[in-house]
This record gives C-alpha cells, structure tokens and sequence, in this order.
C-alpha cells in the first residue's frame, strides 16, 4: 500500500482474508464445489481488482472468479492419487495487470472418506505349525494395509477376525496374529486346514469395508504314536528240506508318524525257535524278515515260536508318558514235511559168491528205508553204468542181489556195484519255472498253484518250491494210455510286484509206454484194440434193448389203430364248413374294397367236393352244367349266393345238412333278398298277427300293416310278397 506522496512505508502487511482449505475426495455433486474464497484488502468492491490462480491443478482442476476471488474445483478428486495441491494467488489491477500484493502461497487438502477396503498384500500364506500343540501357540501373523488416512477417522484402522478355521484356530483382533484354539490336534486325524482370516477399517463397526485372505495352514508330526503289529500272531511255514539263508516269511508294526518318527526297530526277544531262525530288516520297506539260521527236520521237531518286539528308536520327551513305544507279536513256524530220498541202512556193502557158482546164486541184500512220515515203499535197482557186463541183478522189491552167470575170480576178483532206493508214489514227473518279460528285482519271485477247476484231481499235485520253480508230482498208479493218453494240467503263476500280475500256463502231461526197466519205447498215440467177442452180460443186456424198443413199437401201432378217425376230414385250407364271421360293414354292392369276395368261395370246392363220412353216396352227381358259377371277383353277391344255394340243396355229397352256412353281408340299397339258406323253402308262412288288433291304439299301425298283407295274400294273391 502507498503511504502519503511521495513517502513509502517499509512495514509489509499480508493483505489476504483466507484460511486453510479442505475438499472432500470423491465429491460428486451437480455444481463445481466451492473450495474457498480469497480477498485483498485493497479491494474495494469496484472491480477494478483482478484475482489471478497458478500453482497445481490452477485452471484444470481448480479455477477462480478474478473479481470475486471465488475458488472452485471442477474435477473429483482422489486423495489417495494426490492428498493436497500447492497454489499461488495474487490480486492485480484490472486494467493493467500490475501486481497490488506479493503473490502468496496457500495449500488446498483433499480431505479423506473410507473408499478404500483393506488388502492383504501377501495372501494367500501358509503355514506350519507341530500337532498336539498347547492351545495359544503362535502359528503366523497377517497383516492388512488400508490406503484411506491414518490420521483422520477410523478409515484406515483395521480389525481383524476369522471367518474359516473355528474351533481350531483363533486371530487377535489388533495385531492378525494366528493361534490355534482346540488342543490335541492330531496329524493322523487330519493334516491340513484351510482358515480365512477377514479385516475390516473402521474399528470393525458396522459400514466399514473388508478384505479376507486364505491362509493353509498344515500340522507337523511329532511321535505321538507307538508301534502296533495288525496281528498278535503270524502264521508261517518252512519246508525241512530248505537250506539256512533261505527266507520264511515277512511282518511289519505300523507307525502313522512320519520321518523317523515312523522308524521301527525289529528284534527276536524270545521262543524256542530263536535258535533255529534269524530276525533282519529290510531297508526299503522297513519290513522284518525271518530266515532260516539251521536246517529243520520234520521227523524231529514240527513246530516253532517266536516272539519279535518292534520299538521306536527316536522318542518325543513331551509325550513319553504316552509309550510305551513298542509292541510284541508272536511268530508260529511250522515245519514242512519234504519228500527225503530214502536212505541206506549201511552206507556200504561187501557181500561174497564163490567163483563158477550158478547162474541166480544170492549175493546179499541191501536195505533202504524211507525216512518220512509216509514210509513209502522203496523199489531198488542197479544203475547199468556201475554193472556195464550186467554180472548182477537186484529184486526190486527186497533188495536181493542174485549173479546173472558164472564169475571167475583170476578173471576179476572184485566187483563195485551201485544201487539205488527210490520211493513208490509221489513221483516228481516235471519241474516247472517261469520267465518275465519285466526286469525282476532281487526280492521278486514267481508263484505256483493249479488253477481251481483242477485243485482237487486225483491225478498229479502241484508243490512250489518257494524258489521260483515248482515240483509236479504223480498222485496214483496204474496209468493207461488205452483210457487216456494226454492230460492238461492247468498252472497259474503269480510274481509278487504292485500291482501283482498273473497268468494261467498248461502243462501237457502224456502217458508213455515203458518196459519192466522203465525204459520209454513209446510215446505215440496207439489205436484202440477192441476185444473179439462179447461176454454174455453184454449180449444179454443188448438183447433186453431190443425188446423193448420193439414193444414200444407194438403199443404205438395199436394205439394208433384204436384212436376214431373224424366225420370229416379238415385240412388247413377247407373253411368252408366252419363258421365264418365276417366282422366288417361295408357301402353296399357298390363297395368292392370292403372285403374279398373270394372268401366266400370254398377253394377245394372249385376242384372238386370233399366226400361225406357219415353217409357214403351211391352216386357222385357232377355240377351241374346249367348253373353258371360266378367268377371269384364278381361283385354280383345276389346271384353268387343264389348259385350257392342251389347246389346245397341238389348236392347229396355235400356236407352234413345242418352245416350252417352264413354270409354276414349288409348293403345299402342291396337287390338281394333274404341271404339265409333257410328261407329257400317254398312253404307260405303261417303266422298269424290278429293278436295284434288287441294291443291297443299304439299297435294300430303294425296291426294294420301286418293284418292288410295277410289278407292280400288269404284273397287269393298269387303267393308273392308284397
């Protein structure tokens, strides 16, 4: 301002009337809204002041009255795009644009509302946390951001809560901290949860927004659980004639932990087979293995046991008072009986013959016995390699060695003769393996059965030897190729992989003929010889099937005679004594498509007549030539029936008399008169309709109908109807 002419006063004074300004985000009113208003001092009022606005947004955003000095903002605005704008204001003269006041500066805030809901930046989590964990324990924290104002309202203060997870886990309401609520949550009841947790700004209050995340939450093990056998006792079995090393069967305790808290530890605590049998475990499927450590004998001892304890190795302190982490099973092996050679009761001979003694001298005897249950009988024999001149024979069944000619000493003063015992039945005729186009591992093996439909034959056993192969052996004696001379013997074999797989094989057993040293000769089919005669229980039994047949014969025949023959003979195409019914009303003769006039023509009857069978005429009177017989397509039905008629009543070979014969025909405006055979008689009618004069005036009319035609024809009418 300018002092008194010509004097300047050095004091500025801010001539501006203002405050701070404030505009609400996100105004969406019809009028531009009204941010404030600036005022000079030196305005008068005139107009002769001239507000001008620079700084952010002047112009576009915020534009001013430059003689009033009213503000507005024209544009909705987004404090969290920009929160406050920096302006210039200055008043200047209207008609010179000189400066009046130093340009001041003045800040214009955007003023926060709640548009913005909480988000979780960082969603979804997981999480970890041990299982059987105390209630409260800290699982993890989530965290929400809200981009409304901290510092104004409750647009950016956060509540948090869960909406998925309950009763399990629990969020502190202030800091999104995660804790579980339920104890003794077990992982081998269930492993993971999946828990929503929500934050909502202002204060958790009724029209705030919200924004949830999902977090996975998942229970880490922890042993909590002992070992436990599925069975108290395992049954197992081991041939006598397996060599020690040789595996007799597997078990395994189950652990539901994980990890090494899973590990089971296997040992033998007890039995009196733990001497006779060891205890390992293999690597891969943590399963005890039981093998044979000494050779068992059937005859000796049947039957053994063990006991095996199976423990964990590593165990929580914190549920030590749960254990004990160990559980006991007992093992029951029974002892195989196997099919021995038999054995000799010396394991030498030396027996002497004089020289030049006669050919079936008796040398000695040896004797074998067979060391199994069965006591089968032994059979000997001398293998020909060890007795190549054959000097010697042996009894089969007793063991007796007799010479087969003379010996001479000087020409060889010793002989050394083998025999061999070999038991009768249950002969090992084959030994059967199988191949796998797989790649076997070292634990892999094939398994042996017959295949069901022949479990039970009375012929040949299957026996799997348990390494892979299998014996097949002969069951019974006395084989004949006249009853039969090939078998099929079904065998299914199964490996042990996963899943296990199995096929079904045939083995071709064929019976050969042998000679009294089981030597083949033959093994082809050989035809069946049939005895020369028949003995007389066949003959007689042939005889008896002859006789009866023939009588079946005889009583055939003379039923057959007795049975009466019908009157008539009815073929299938003779309908011409049935009665036909016709259901089937038509448009009078006009109507040719109604039916087939050919139906009513009897078909044999064109060609000829059937003859009657009650009575035999003396004469077979042909038709006669006169009567012209209507074409099978003729729609004239009127002279077609009539022609019928005539030769019912002149034909005495026609059927019986009280055939009935009905031609179920109705037409419109028909010429035809009456279409029963019955009225083909000559004879007047003699009814009499007088009785109807004296039923009253309603039968006047049929009284006078019927009583006017009678008297027509009592005066002397020449007889037709009128």
């Amino acid at each position: 301002r300018a002092g008194k002419e010509g004097q300047v006063l050095h004091r500025s004074k801010r001539g501006w009337v203002w405050n701070q300004f404030f505009v609400i985000e996100e105004y969406t009113g019809p009028d531009p809204v009204l941010v404030g208003r600036l005022h000079s001092d030196v305005d008068s009022g005139n107009g002769n002041i001239k507000y001008i606005l620079s700084g952010e947004g002047a112009g576009t955003i915020f534009v001013i009255d430059d003689k009033t000095g009213n503000i507005h903002a024209t544009k909705t605005l987004d404090r969290e795009e920009q929160a406050q704008y920096t302006l210039t204001a200055q008043a200047v003269a209207r008609d010179t644009n000189k400066p009046l006041e130093p340009p001041s500066e003045f800040i214009v805030k955007v003023q926060d509302i709640n548009d913005n809901p909480p988000e979780f930046l960082h969603g979804p989590y997981y999480a970890r946390v041990p299982e059987m964990s105390n209630v409260g324990t800290s699982v993890m924290q989530v965290t929400a951001t809200d981009a409304d104002d901290p510092t104004y309202g409750n647009s950016a203060r956060l509540v948090y809560s869960i909406l998925q997870g309950q009763p399990y886990f629990s969020v502190e309401p202030q800091t999104g901290i995660i804790r579980t609520a339920l104890p003794n949550m077990d992982r081998e009841a269930r492993q993971e949860y999946d828990v929503v947790i929500q934050a909502k700004d202002m204060g958790g209050h009724m029209g705030g927004l919200s924004g949830t995340t999902e977090v996975k939450i998942t229970l880490t093990d922890v042993n909590d659980n002992p070992p436990k056998f599925p069975q108290s006792v395992y049954p197992m079995s081991v041939s006598e004639d397996k060599v020690p090393g040789e595996e007799v069967g597997r078990l395994k305790a189950k652990d539901p932990d994980l990890g090494d808290n899973g590990l089971v530890n296997y040992r033998l605590i007890d039995g009196d087979g733990i001497g006779m049998f060891e205890l390992s475990t293999d690597s891969e499927t943590r399963e005890a293995v039981i093998k044979l450590k000494k050779p068992v004998d059937f005859e000796t001892k049947r039957s053994y046991t063990l006991k095996v304890e199976g423990s964990n190795p590593h165990i929580d302190p914190q549920f030590i008072a749960w254990g004990p982490y160990k559980d006991e099973a007992t093992i029951k092996i029974s002892v195989e009986d196997a099919d021995e050679p038999p054995v000799f009761v010396a394991p030498s001979y030396t027996f002497e013959v004089e020289e030049n003694a006669p050919e079936g001298t008796l040398v000695g005897r040896v004797h074998a016995k067979d060391t199994d249950v069965a006591n089968n009988p032994v059979r000997y024999m001398i293998p020909r390699y060890t007795d190549v001149e054959q000097f010697f024979s042996i009894n089969a069944e007793d063991g007796m060695i007799t010479t087969t000619r003379q010996l001479d000493r000087e020409a060889q003063p010793w002989h050394n003769i083998s025999v061999s015992a070999t038991e009768i039945g249950m002969y090992v005729i084959e030994t059967v393996s199988a191949v796998d186009k797989d790649e076997m591992a070292h634990r892999q093996h094939f398994t042996f059965s017959l295949a069901p439909e022949v479990a039970h034959n009375h012929n040949f056993s299957l026996k799997d030897n348990r390494d892979s192969t299998a014996s097949i052996y002969v069951l019974r004696k006395g084989f004949s190729r006249l009853t039969q001379d090939v078998y099929y013997l079904p065998i299914e074999i199964n490996d042990n992989g996963f899943p296990a797989m199995s096929s079904t094989n045939t083995l071709t057993i064929r019976v050969c003929s042998c000679d009294s040293k089981d030597t083949i000769l033959s093994c082809n089919v050989e035809p069946y010889i049939l005895p020369a005669g028949l003995s007389t229980g066949a003959l007689i039994a042939i005889l008896a099937c002859i006789v009866i047949l023939l009588a079946i014969v005889v009583l055939f025949v003379a039923l057959r005679r007795q049975k009466k023959e019908p009157l008539i003979v009815f073929e299938e195409e003779d309908i011409r004594e049935n009665i036909i019914t016709y259901d089937d009303e038509g448009g009078g003769e006009e109507d040719t498509e109604a039916f087939d006039i050919a139906t009513l023509q009897n078909p044999d009857g064109a060609n000829g007549f059937l003859p009657r069978k009650d009575i035999k005429p003396e004469l077979q009177y042909p038709l006669r030539p006169g009567i012209g017989r209507p074409a099978a397509n003729s729609v004239d039905v009127d002279d077609f029936i009539k022609t019928r008629i005539a030769e019912a009543d002149s034909d005495p070979t026609a059927p019986p008399y009280d055939s009935i014969q009905i031609y179920g025909y109705e037409g419109r405006g028909s010429l035809a008169g009456s279409l029963s055979s019955l009225e083909s008689v000559t004879t007047e009618s003699d009814l009499d309709y007088d009785y109807l004069q004296s039923w009253g005036p309603r039968f006047k009319k049929l009284a006078d109908l019927y009583g006017t035609k009678d008297c027509s024809i009592n005066d002397g009418d020449d007889g037709e109807d009128s």
